[in-house]
């Protein structure tokens, strides 16, 4: 069993859209490392592409902006909040994903104020490099949703 919390303990997101299936490093209010296994059953690959499954870049970035939600949320300063995208910048794809691949994300967070942040994240697979991205998010009271 993981030291560390379960994502759904901390995020809001639910399956389908739940992407980070487990917490390997976390340091709250700074950085968090998290998996997520795709197995090949997910709906977006037999459409995305019929013969060819690719997980989909835009999936890839919200991956990464729920490891820096994770990040961010893990912190007491954070506690019953919800952060939003804000914006996107400097996303590069470097690397096809694909069923049976293990995503490795890693978001380490920048800048943060009680109405807003900034976070850098890194997918990769094996160690090779898939996906890099600057996020900036606002934080909104999630009871207020």
């Amino acid at each position: 069993m993981s030291q560390y919390p379960n994502p759904a303990d901390l995020l809001a997101h639910r399956p389908p859209f739940l992407f980070c299936d487990e917490i390997t490093e976390l340091e709250p209010g700074v950085s968090c490392t998290a998996l997520w296994h795709l197995t090949g059953n997910e709906t977006f690959f037999a459409g995305h592409f019929p013969g060819r499954p690719t997980l989909p870049g835009v999936l890839i970035v919200e991956a990464l902006a729920q490891t820096a939600g994770l990040a961010a949320l893990s912190s007491e300063d954070f506690e019953g909040k919800l952060p939003l995208f804000g914006g996107i910048d400097k996303a590069r794809f470097r690397r096809q994903v694909v069923p049976g691949d293990t995503l490795t994300l890693t978001a380490k967070l920048g800048r943060m104020s009680r109405m807003a942040g900034k976070a850098t994240g890194t997918a990769s697979v094996s160690g090779e490099t898939a996906c890099q991205v600057e996020m900036m998010f606002v934080i909104a009271d999630a009871a207020d949703l």
